[in-house]
């Protein structure tokens, strides 16, 4: 069986540009081992990730809404939304770029700009370009001078399932003059299910491989410095058990990961390469992250309160982790880090592939279900 692509009306929202209201469609792709990705207009938003465990229970295992008003409802959250059109934080809302300083807006505090700005990506309704089982691709145009930014920016998202449980996401840009791109995606997982909570976020190992993170200050904006995650928290590169690791955070100012991971040796690669590996041993699910990528941004949803989600699921803090591959954070200010800086002949390309899979070998840590010896 091939994959099958299903389109449905998600709501209406007001397109920010326009003011005006425009109709929100989900684009559902599912393939033959009974995974399914959904995604919508709004923010190139990943709504859903349904997939069976290793005894064929399906669970979402993706954080996010059934409707459009609780999407904008909690916008500061950016629940499956695209980053852009720089990923993280920007010091100062400023940066120069051959001698001319250039002021973007500051939607944190007034003093620095996080995700975009004010209207990011995670807020703009996406044009569709293709819709078809080969995968569905969502257009934007960000006009020049958008939160700051020069250049008109012509940004494509590929959204493409396979046969094997991957989930691939591509993203693209070109611009008319000079500018900074940074993309990323902010889905929140839990392999747990997507309202099992901290309770579940505990139960997963997480391996990260990655020698060093991105030093930042209190207000989380990179000092320029890189740290070896050697005798440390940040040590990853072997899997370890959240419930543990979490528990260290609790005498420190951020309470769990909200890093960024130097992976790929930072260094952009010409072909996608394994960085992460997170599993939930009670259901044997995996997700395997490959990028392209230099960064890796490690969130533990230390920031989530309360929040009402699908089915009426209470998601909270250290419930669910998101894995944002990227540049680093604000780069541009950073001329050692590998730069964001977009050229009119030159196109931004950005690959993520989000590996989903059951590893049967998990099931001798399962001998507690009662399915597990049948």
């Amino acid at each position: 069986m091939s994959i099958t692509l299903e389109e449905e009306i998600f709501g209406l929202a007001v397109n920010p540009f326009t003011k005006s209201p425009e109709m929100v469609r989900r684009y559902t792709l599912k393939n033959s081992k009974g995974m399914t990705v959904s995604v919508i207009q709004l923010g190139a938003i990943i709504q859903s990730v349904c997939l069976p465990d290793a005894y064929k229970k399906v669970e979402d295992v993706c954080l996010g809404f059934d409707d459009i008003a609780s999407y904008l409802a909690n916008k500061g959250a950016y629940i499956g939304g695209t980053l852009g059109r720089v990923a993280n934080r920007v010091a100062n809302g400023e940066y120069t770029f051959n001698d001319t300083k250039i002021l973007v807006t500051k939607n944190i505090q007034d003093k620095f700009q996080l995700h975009g700005g004010f209207v990011g990506f995670d807020s703009v309704i996406w044009e569709v370009v293709q819709k078809s089982p080969e995968g569905v691709i969502f257009r934007h145009v960000s006009p020049h001078g958008h939160e700051g930014y020069p250049g008109k920016l012509t940004c494509l998202i590929t959204y493409q399932l396979d046969n094997e449980n991957r989930l691939w996401v591509r993203y693209e840009a070109t611009t008319d003059r000079s500018t900074m791109v940074n993309l990323s995606s902010h889905a929140y997982f839990n392999l747990a299910g997507h309202g099992s909570g901290a309770k579940g976020l505990a139960e997963h190992t997480v391996e990260i491989a990655s020698d060093h993170i991105v030093d930042t200050d209190e207000l989380q904006i990179p000092t320029g410095k890189l740290i070896d995650v050697k005798d440390t928290v940040f040590d990853l590169r072997l899997p370890v058990l959240m419930r543990d690791r979490l528990m260290q955070f609790e005498n420190r100012q951020i309470k769990g990961y909200d890093n960024c991971f130097v992976v790929n040796g930072g260094r952009v690669q010409k072909s996608v390469a394994k960085v992460a590996k997170i599993v939930h041993p009670p259901s044997c699910r995996v997700l395997e992250v490959w990028t392209d990528q230099p960064g890796m941004q490690f969130y533990t949803a230390n920031n989530l309160t309360s929040i009402v989600g699908k089915n009426c699921t209470k998601y909270d803090r250290h419930g669910s982790f998101c894995v944002e591959t990227e540049k680093f954070p604000d780069a541009m200010n950073h001329p050692e880090f590998p730069s964001i800086s977009l050229e009119p002949n030159e196109k931004y390309r950005h690959e993520v592939l989000y590996w989903f899979k059951v590893e049967e070998s998990w099931k001798c840590c399962c001998n507690n279900d009662p399915k597990a010896s049948s």
